[in-house]
């Protein structure tokens, strides 16, 4: 018995696999944009949590803290009034800009977490514009779209 022994031929081959390309090129440019709101959503909770995490340092060690953000090193730094070395000095992506509102880019958690400003500065995406908002009384804050 002869067994008949046919495969692919070597063009349709490359069809399967050119088609496999182009659904695959088509996925990566579709996630694409949601790639820029997940890294959007990931700088402003790493923000808000290094804000609350230098409020409960201020409450905790009985210290004022500093707040100072550098925009045109894309970087803030939070320290303790005291010669103790830095809380946290983080780098963030130069897709984002921090310009100042009613609040400038320094202010102060007190010793009862309260802060000494109250107001807002802007967080500018590439696709968004963000408000980050510090409340009079309690030093309670917010981020908000605009």
């Amino acid at each position: 018995m002869h067994k008949n022994q046919k495969g692919f031929t070597l063009i349709e081959s490359l069809l399967v696999l050119s088609i496999f390309m182009i659904i695959s090129s088509v996925t990566v440019f579709a996630l694409n944009p949601q790639h820029t709101i997940i890294e959007d959503e990931a700088f402003l909770t790493q923000l808000k949590a290094d804000l609350y995490y230098a409020q409960q340092y201020a409450i905790s060690h009985q210290h004022e803290v500093s707040v100072v953000f550098v925009p045109y090193q894309y970087r803030y730094s939070i320290f303790s009034s005291t010669n103790l070395p830095v809380i946290i000095d983080r780098n963030y992506a130069q897709s984002y800009y921090l310009t100042e509102g009613s609040l400038p880019l320094y202010f102060k958690f007190l010793k009862d977490g309260n802060v000494n400003k109250f107001g807002s500065l802007f967080i500018k995406t590439k696709n968004k514009t963000y408000r980050l908002t510090f409340l009079i009384g309690k030093g309670r804050f917010y981020v908000a779209e605009q």
